[in-house]
């Protein structure tokens, strides 16, 4: 029997109703199969909070200049002749850096003796007189007017032999001084004339710089001098400022320690009221001499000890648009993200003022894994103790 077209239609719009219905049904339960699935839970490290008396450190720019700086000058004018040291190398105390033409206070020397010898002729006339005519005044030979200007021909005689030495002394030196000698042990800077220029009291020939040991210099401002001095153990009565007796560290441009301590020697007398600052003045070891006047560095002091610091890998402390955050686990093993509050760093380990608590575990490594309201498992590692 032959179906009538309505029917055979209609069963087609059927057929195609059931397939569109199976399909629905099937790509539901794959949905559901796939839901069904858990996401693992991303195993992080974390680092346990942990208290402990740190030391806290300050840091200031430091420039460097010799213990004693003495500027060679001239006593003499004169035409420089000869430079006897190698400019840059180590002198010593009494070494004779430049020579000055002496053959006019070798001249001047030759003449003042010629006077004090012919002060001392007249002298000895006068003193002849004297003994000679002495007995005769007395017997009324001659006249005692006689005697008596030939007593104070003596003592002129005597003055002009004083003055005539006085001459001959200064001659000497002048002469003495056309070897210009070193002040200080310690490096001789760049000679600043020629030789033949003329020369004199105003001229500097060259400096020598002392420099071992070799001064630092460095400015607090006065808040911190105050803080300093407040927290100061005055028993010693020696210095007010509490990290006086403390050693320091010198950090060079390259970043590098210096191997030797330094100590702090004094602070300014005033307050400069330009910059607020007061200078204070260290001093380091230097032998070899390899540190120089006018380098830079930075000084670095133990000013304080922090009780109870809160201490974190520098690591787990995110800087995002001026904050800072760590991610902290808690015991349901949510993970939250906290703003913290970060001081002193020692070493690869921060202080944390702010934010956190001890025992709290914040997330070391995995940042990248987690977000806030996410699950994670914690994988304890050990907690660095560098700046002990």
């Amino acid at each position: 029997m032959t179906l009538p077209p309505s029917l055979t239609h209609g069963n087609s719009t059927l057929r195609t109703l059931i397939l569109v219905l199976a399909l629905g049904i099937f790509a539901s339960g794959c949905n559901k199969g796939q839901a069904a699935v858990a996401m693992p839970v991303p195993e992080v490290e974390v680092a346990t909070v942990e208290t402990r008396d740190v030391p806290m450190y300050g840091e200031w720019v430091a420039t460097l200049d010799g213990y004693v700086n003495a500027e060679i000058r001239p006593q003499v004018s004169g035409y420089s002749t000869k430079q006897n040291y190698t400019e840059g190398s180590l002198v010593r105390k009494g070494q004779v850096l430049f020579e000055i033409d002496p053959r006019p206070f070798q001249a001047t020397l030759d003449r003042a003796k010629g006077d004090l010898a012919q002060a001392q002729a007249q002298l000895g006339k006068s003193t002849l007189d004297v003994e000679r005519d002495t007995p005769l005044a007395e017997a009324r030979a001659i006249a005692k007017s006689q005697l008596d200007n030939e007593v104070q021909a003596k003592l002129g005689a005597q003055a002009a032999v004083e003055s005539a030495k006085a001459a001959v002394e200064q001659a000497e030196l002048n002469l003495e001084w056309t070897k210009v000698t070193s002040l200080v042990d310690g490096i001789a800077g760049i000679a600043q004339v020629q030789m033949g220029n003329l020369v004199g009291p105003t001229s500097i020939l060259t400096s020598v710089s002392q420099v071992d040991p070799v001064k630092a210099f460095f400015p607090i401002t006065e808040h911190e001098y105050l803080l300093a001095q407040s927290k100061g153990n005055t028993s010693s009565g020696k210095h007010p400022i509490s990290f006086f007796g403390n050693s320091l560290q010198l950090i060079l441009t390259d970043g590098s320690i210096y191997p030797q301590k330094g100590k702090i020697l004094l602070a300014d007398r005033q307050v400069d009221p330009g910059t607020g600052t007061i200078r204070i003045v260290a001093a380091f070891p230097n032998p070899g001499n390899v540190l120089r006047p006018g380098q830079y560095g930075r000084v670095r002091v133990e000013t304080s000890m922090k009780k109870a610091a809160l201490l974190l890998p520098q690591s787990a402390v995110l800087h995002l648009q001026g904050g800072y955050q760590v991610a902290v686990v808690g015991s349901d093993h949510k993970v939250s993200m906290r703003a913290v509050k970060p001081g002193a760093t020692l070493g690869t380990m921060w202080v944390i003022d702010e934010g956190l608590k001890p025992g709290e575990q914040v997330v070391v490594e995995g940042l990248q894994q987690i977000r806030e309201g996410t699950l994670a498992t914690p994988k304890p590692v050990r907690l660095s103790r560098e700046g002990n």
